[in-house]
């Protein structure tokens, strides 16, 4: 019986504080709309992106994490950029071959001279 009455007693006092909090709780008026934040690409324009570029990259919140427009956006942009230094990379490394390859086959020619059959 004691038990009773305390819970109803208790349940009394949050109704009450519940009550008086949204009663008299800030003005009238509700809350004042908020300006959404926009994304600020930090991303570079007009240099390759580097490392320190990509660590400073921050997504504004949104009421379900990011915007995915966003995000799509910074990755699509560093995806081009990958492959693009890929592509540019495995061009220097078959050039850097072929020049490696070339001028070896020239000089064993001429540094060293094939021997003559003597009978």
């Amino acid at each position: 019986m004691v038990m009773f009455l305390f819970l109803v007693v208790a349940l009394a006092v949050v109704v009450a504080a519940v009550t008086l909090s949204v009663v008299s709780g800030g003005e009238s008026s509700p809350l004042p709309e908020v300006a959404p934040e926009r994304f600020q690409d930090p991303l570079p324009p007009d240099r390759p992106v580097n490392r320190a570029d990509v660590d400073s990259l921050r997504f504004p919140l949104a009421p379900r994490g990011y915007r995915m427009a966003d995000v799509d956006d910074a990755l699509s942009r560093l995806g081009a950029e990958l492959a693009e230094r890929d592509a540019r990379i495995a061009d220097l490394e078959s050039a850097l071959a072929g020049v490696q390859a070339g001028p070896r086959t020239a000089h064993t020619s001429l540094d060293r001279p094939e021997p003559e059959d003597r009978p």
